[in-house]
């Protein structure tokens, strides 16, 4: 566990840092095994693509990452959507195996709501949301989309933020209630996830992400803190089934020992046993399952999980009741392709200390 510490403590401080700062939160049972932040949460007032690096804020600005820190989750929002199908699918009001046409009649025959879970539905990986602020036009790019999906052969696993979005559409329809009162009313609320919610936030206590501009950007928007980094969530107002979601690491180790103890936190209970194995038996629904990429050595006995683009990760592993939040703003001052060894290493520790105990 020390060397998990001083592996994420170290991830600010190298020659050529995996981002400006971190939070790690990680534990066994009823026990936090360790929690700890290191680096800054703001340090760079925008970035300089003619010198290729962050333009600092006055030093007396920066502001330093703590285990409170609220981040842009990015993709791990896909997550809180996920919990929110399951939860009207263990109500008896969503079937998982119909077709999504159903319930969204511009979908293609044949693809269904686990479809969309698990990323087989053939859609393309995105579309350009960003570039049409009119709904009407938002939703026709994504009509024509289904109608013919061309992100690959439908069946295999093809990774798209559409299925998401078209999940919450699916979900709003069904219920007659956006994304966002679901998540408060059916999962944070419950488990009194108190620094989880859509944006915008006001900035204070929250880490900045990325001075966004084109070209490295999709969108012209300039330096980001307490708005959504994904040009499509912020394009579709802010709550999306994709991305949209702030929290701190201390309200995801709570959903984590959620999910680890089937479904009950307390005295909430937000989903039965069966439909947490739903979400998390291989190959997940709307969860990650054994991919070594991210969760390293836990990896191979069932763990489920996600990242998210701004530099977010969790994992749980129900064979050894442990889980790993780790969060980072790497997107801070402008987005990179870092990868996911500083995920991979840190699970890895987590993973060799269950197995020393």
């Amino acid at each position: 566990m020390a060397r998990l510490v001083s592996g994420v403590r170290a991830l600010p401080e190298s020659r050529a840092p995996w981002c400006p700062g971190a939070v790690v939160l990680a534990g066994r049972g009823p026990v936090v095994a360790a929690e700890a932040a290191a680096g800054w949460a703001v340090r760079y007032r925008a970035y300089d693509p003619e010198r290729d690096r962050g333009l600092d804020l006055p030093r007396d600005l920066w502001e330093p990452m703590r285990v409170g820190t609220v981040f842009d989750l990015a993709s791990l929002s896909k997550l809180f959507t996920a919990i929110a199908a399951v939860q009207q699918a263990e109500r008896g009001d969503l079937a998982l195996d119909a077709p999504v046409a159903a319930h969204l009649p511009a979908f293609a025959p044949g693809i269904t709501v686990r479809d969309l879970l698990r990323h087989t539905s053939g859609l393309a990986p995105e579309l350009p949301f960003h570039d049409h602020r009119d709904r009407a036009d938002q939703l026709a790019l994504l009509w024509a989309e289904a109608a013919a999906p061309s992100g690959g052969r439908y069946g295999a696993h093809r990774y798209s933020d559409l299925n998401l979005i078209a999940l919450q559409l699916l979900l709003e329809r069904l219920t007659g209630r956006p994304l966002d009162a679901l998540v408060r009313d059916g999962i944070t609320g419950p488990l009194g996830l108190t620094s989880t919610c859509y944006g915008p936030l006001a900035p204070q206590g929250v880490a900045a992400t990325e001075d966004q501009r084109r070209p490295w950007a999709k969108a012209d928007r300039g330096p980001l803190r307490g708005e959504v980094h994904d040009e499509n969530a912020w394009a579709l107002g802010g709550v999306a089934g994709h991305a949209g979601l702030f929290s701190t690491a201390q309200d995801l180790a709570v959903l984590c020992r959620t999910l680890l103890n089937g479904g009950a936190y307390g005295t909430a209970r937000i989903l039965g046993p069966a439909a947490v194995a739903a979400l998390l038996d291989p190959p997940g629904l709307g969860f990650a399952v054994d991919q070594p990429y991210f969760m390293g050595e836990l990896a191979g006995r069932g763990a489920a999980g996600h990242t998210g683009f701004t530099g977010t990760s969790l994992v749980l592993d129900r064979a050894t009741d442990t889980f790993l939040v780790l969060l980072a703003n790497t997107v801070h001052p402008r987005r990179r392709t870092g990868g996911s060894a500083p995920r991979a290493a840190a699970a890895t520790h987590l993973a060799r200390a269950v197995a020393a105990a």
